[in-house]
């Protein structure tokens, strides 16, 4: 369902010595984030993480998120205007919230208060979609990492929720050239990390863990490989296959069992992952790939499509780290680009957008 939420777009104080400076706000799952950014230039940043909350749940329960987003919103958008050394509000262009895709409470809660600073400022209110400020990560600067130019490449945008293959070839110009049928790839993550009994969120654990085993240990299947045409995804067997390994096999008795299932099943989702991205790649001719999204922090798919690059003959581009998870850097730097395009507002709260949406070409 769609909630539109109206804005009076308002014009921005002309800037022609910087880029765009906004404010943005991200609260589409489980993250309280804000973040001041210029351009592509982040100079603060702020992440609220409510881990904690749901760990023992061993997953997201979206009426728990939007309670603590709004204890958190407030101190979390105080500290990062503290951080940046911004006393007013009126020094920036424009304020910038995610709208979508994401749970509908917690989306409410960063717009309603980028709404009210709107009104209060003047400033024009921008809605972002979060998949598209993930697109920006890779391309964000600060003190630790110089910024780069916006340029059209192939997208790997894998997360919790998230599992596709997106043809980037401008801002707003987006084409899904494959998506998951299930399971999004962190989710298996999470449900094989519960299978095992390692905790929330299970991508990290499970990446530390792997480490330690053998990745050719159990033959876990690769799914929907065969057809060399096919881009799309598929982990629920995967995880599957896990369960019924440990139904025939018992829990791992020791930390070298447990970590060679881990490896393995890290194994089998990590070459799915490269073996289509290298295809669809090779499909559209880019030159440039872009692993993005909250499981681009992972070693192991880090280090596949690395060497992916060297062999095939392209280039590939991670986030820092720090921007791989849900943050509003990344929404600040869409936010700008679409702001420095000439978007001047509007903003649409909804659950499930796809990234090549009518809705996301710039007008």
């Amino acid at each position: 369902m769609t909630h539109p939420v109206e804005t009076t777009p308002v014009p921005a104080p002309a800037s022609p010595q910087r880029p765009a400076r906004v404010l943005a706000i991200e609260s589409s799952c489980d993250e309280t984030a804000c973040a001041i950014v210029e351009g592509l230039e982040v100079r603060a940043s702020v992440v609220a993480t409510q881990i904690e909350v749901h760990a023992s749940f061993g997953g997201i329960v979206p009426e728990l998120a939007s309670r603590h987003h709004l204890s958190a919103v407030i101190p979390v958008i105080e500290a990062t205007l503290a951080k940046a050394g911004l006393t007013d509000l009126r020094d920036l262009d424009a304020i910038v919230v995610t709208d979508r895709p994401g749970l509908v409470g917690a989306l409410l809660v960063g717009v309603q208060v980028g709404r009210g600073l709107a009104a209060a400022t003047g400033l024009p209110l921008l809605g972002v979609h979060h998949m598209e400020g993930h697109i920006f990560s890779p391309f964000l600067g600060d003190e630790q990492r110089s910024s780069e130019p916006f340029t059209p490449h192939l997208a790997l945008l894998v997360s919790g929720g998230h599992s596709e293959l997106v043809h980037v070839r401008g801002l707003g110009d987006y084409e899904i050239l494959g998506a998951t049928r299930d399971d999004a790839v962190g989710e298996a993550f999470d449900k094989v990390a519960k299978l095992v009994g390692v905790g929330y969120p299970g991508g990290p654990v499970i990446d530390r863990l792997a480490k330690e085993g053998d990745p050719a240990a159990i033959a876990f299947p690769r799914a929907m490989l065969r057809d060399r045409k096919n881009l799309e995804f598929s982990f629920s067997g995967l995880k599957t296959a896990v369960l019924v390994h440990i139904e025939e096999h018992g829990q791992p008795s020791s930390r070298a069992e447990l970590a060679d299932l881990c490896a393995s099943f890290q194994a089998a989702v990590v070459d799915v992952l490269v073996a289509k991205t290298r295809r669809a790649r090779a499909r559209v001719g880019a030159s440039r790939v872009h692993v993005v999204g909250g499981v681009s922090a992972n070693s192991a798919l880090r280090a596949a499509i690395e060497a992916a690059a060297i062999e095939d003959g392209f280039t590939v581009s991670v986030p820092a780290l720090r921007y791989c998870g849900d943050n509003a850097a990344m929404i600040g730097a869409a936010g700008a680009a679409r702001f420095a395009a000439g978007v001047r507002g509007g903003v649409s709260v909804a659950a499930s957008v796809p990234l090549d949406d009518p809705s996301m070409v710039l007008p």
